[in-house]
């Protein structure tokens, strides 16, 4: 079933899942532990085909996930022990059931309960093709510590010191905030994780998402009615593909629509140019590039498509003397880009909100557009159209007066909260890259890469977001549409020329294969 791979959850959803399943659908919950046990196994054995494992299992579920495997493993003939970091006694439910199963089967299992025992069975442990960790689940809330937190660096030196030693985690690794994706006091470093039900929003952010190694997302044949209320996708290649805009055969200029985009200042003219051509690459069929009169001429010497328009300027920068023809020019526009390379100060924010609060199009709002509104978050109560912004972490931090150390350790939920907060599409940008809508909803993108990360990268995303916006695409698929087609203009550009060397107007002069790609 392909179709629950773009489905993601918190792990309080996830869980809510599993207890619908159980109570309202009448699924035994021994049923759902088995299914995910037997899809892990077979993952564990066509991914490594293993001679000896061994698995490393706690007291709760995911340790009864792990009774399944080993159980399945020994049906194969695969040389399987299993180390149980809790007495025997203390294992109940499910998971007690599966172990007494697997102790009838002449499992070998071992209780590891202390320093000193871990120690005694150091090398046992660390003799084997793949370590499989079933020691911690999604419930953790607290700070590993103690003698879990002992296992972990455990698991983490041999595996460091065997470099043939695969660890495989289930679920998630041990000590992983399956929210956020923040290690939580210590985290096991898998080479590969199978996770059940739904992806994990933990697992689509950093270090969560580095920490799991090669993901998996495999059915445990819950009901479709429960998936399909989770309200977080991944953008896959065949959503991509399928929220394309068609171009008919009548298509023509006026049909792909006019995008505004109002950027530049002295020093930034590259910022403004790239947004605007991007907005005629992702299909705009007219763009018109307006900025400050005194760098007119070099914005008319670098385009050749864009139509160009001066705004009175001082020194270079955009003011109150400028939002009349501004608003002038945004009229009637399909859809406007704000903010790249406009520059900063007391003017320019006076200018951003006049702009917000004047423009009966769709808008972008990025870079210095973001930097002005982060002055007063509260001028975009007063656009009247839909606002697409798109702040990287730092952005982010400003707009709503925190660190970015404390943006990026939440990233989903600051999110979400700034977007229904001031009803906003958000795109925070980054590796998985995040689009919140302003329902509540989110959506995770997987292109790109880290040679996106130079100057005027977020230029060329913004004109994308344009070039879509006037297609008439709603401002939340725009967005995910958008994130996806940069992503991937990056990841043909890596593949051409590798990361270190690629600068921003590659990944424009890409876009075009990665809109083929998806036709």
């Amino acid at each position: 079933m392909t179709w629950i791979k773009d489905r993601v959850g918190t792990a309080a959803l996830v869980r809510e899942m599993d207890r619908k399943a159980i109570e309202e659908f009448q699924i035994p919950g021994l049923a759902l532990m088995e299914n995910a046990g037997r899809a892990a196994f077979e993952i564990l054995v066509a991914d490594f085909k293993p001679c000896c494992v061994n698995v490393l299992a706690g007291k709760g579920n995911n340790g009864g996930d792990g009774f399944v495997i080993a159980r399945h493993l020994l049906n194969a003939g695969v040389k399987v022990r299993t180390f149980i970091f809790a007495r025997e006694d203390e294992i109940k439910g499910d998971a007690r059931f599966n172990l007494s199963a697997l102790l009838k089967m002449n499992g070998t299992v071992n209780e590891v309960l202390d320093r000193a025992a871990l120690e005694d069975f150091r090398y046992p442990i660390a003799d084997c093709d793949v370590i499989v960790d079933a020691l911690l689940g999604t419930g953790i809330k607290d700070e590993v510590r103690g003698f879990y937190r002992d296992v972990i660096g455990f698991v983490n030196e041999i595996s460091t010191e065997n470099r043939g030693l695969k660890v495989f985690a289930v679920d998630l690794p041990s000590g992983l905030n399956a929210d956020t994706g923040q290690v939580m006091g210590a985290t096991v470093r898998a080479d590969a994780t199978v996770t059940f039900g739904a992806l994990k929003t933990g697992l689509l952010s950093y270090p969560g998402a580095e920490l799991c190694g090669d993901l998996s997302v495999v059915d445990i044949s819950l009901p479709r009615e429960l998936y399909d209320r989770l309200p977080h996708r991944l953008i896959t290649p065949e959503w991509a593909a399928s929220a394309l805009p068609p171009r008919r055969e009548d298509f023509h200029k006026g049909s792909a629509g006019h995008g505004l985009v109002i950027a530049g200042s002295p020093g930034k003219t590259g910022a403004a140019v790239m947004a605007a051509e991007s907005g005629l690459r992702a299909g705009a069929g007219l763009v018109t590039l307006a900025g400050p009169a005194s760098l007119h001429s070099i914005f008319e010497t670098k385009t050749l498509e864009v139509m160009t328009e001066p705004l009175i300027d001082r020194d270079g920068l955009l003011g109150r003397d400028a939002i009349h023809r501004a608003l002038e020019l945004a009229a009637g526009k399909s859809a406007v880009a704000l903010g790249p390379g406009l520059g900063r100060g007391r003017e320019i924010t006076e200018f951003v909100r006049a702009v917000i609060a004047g423009v009966n199009a769709p808008m972008v709002i990025d870079a210095d557009g973001l930097n002005a509104v982060a002055e007063d978050p509260g001028m975009l109560a007063a656009a009247r159209a839909p606002l697409v912004i798109t702040p990287h972490p730092g952005e982010m931090a400003r707009l709503t007066g925190v660190d970015a150390k404390a943006v990026l350790s939440d990233r989903l939920n600051v999110a979400l909260d700034f977007a229904r907060g001031h009803r906003v599409t958000l795109v925070l940008k980054g590796p998985r890259t995040i689009v919140a809508d302003p329902d509540g909803r989110a959506r995770f993108n997987l292109t790109g890469n880290p040679g996106m990360a130079t100057g005027g990268s977020g230029d060329v995303l913004t004109g994308i977001l344009l070039g879509l916006l006037c297609h008439g695409l709603a401002p939340g698929d725009a967005a995910a549409l958008g994130v996806y087609l940069h992503g991937l203009a990056g990841d043909l550009a890596a593949e051409e020329m590798g990361e270190e060397a690629m600068i921003a107007s590659d990944l424009l002069r890409l876009l075009p294969r990665a809109f083929a790609a998806l036709r």
